[in-house]
């Protein structure tokens, strides 16, 4: 009878529409909160961190796609990792700011600067392979 109840909320919580979901990284450990939004980026450690945002909004593919390949980046490893990003999917319908500034723009990637202002990301193109959004993504945040 317990299995079959696990099963049944295990079958709920897969069928919940990714788009639904914040995916933040800290330290390579993936968080998955139904619209939350966090507006800090602390690290307990000493090395300056790394941040990422991502503004989307819920039904768009081109930013679903991004969303995708982005996960993909940060689980592979080497030289160019993003495990130590902080990675943050903002939905602009949440925000009339960000709806604003980004409703014809979506999916905007930008990255957080060490005096908490954020700077604006070139579009990466979707027909990038993981690899390729990787590196870009790495390079943009050692600038």
């Amino acid at each position: 009878m317990a299995i079959a109840a696990a099963a049944t909320a295990t079958m709920a919580l897969a069928a919940r529409p990714a788009s639904n979901l914040l995916l933040t990284t800290r330290r390579a450990r993936w968080v998955f909160t139904p619209f939350a939004v966090s507006s800090s980026f602390s690290s307990s450690s000493s090395k300056p961190s790394r941040a990422l945002i991502l503004y989307s909004k819920p039904g768009c593919c081109l930013c679903d796609g991004l969303k995708e390949k982005l996960q993909a980046a940060f689980l592979l490893s080497g030289p160019e990792s993003l495990h130590d990003v902080d990675f943050q999917v903002r939905d602009i319908t949440s925000n009339p700011e960000w709806e604003s500034a980004y409703q014809f723009e979506i999916p905007v990637l930008a990255r957080v600067l060490s005096d908490g202002t954020e700077e604006t990301l070139p579009r990466l193109s979707p027909r990038l392979g993981v690899e390729l959004v990787q590196k870009k993504i790495s390079a943009a945040l050692k600038q």
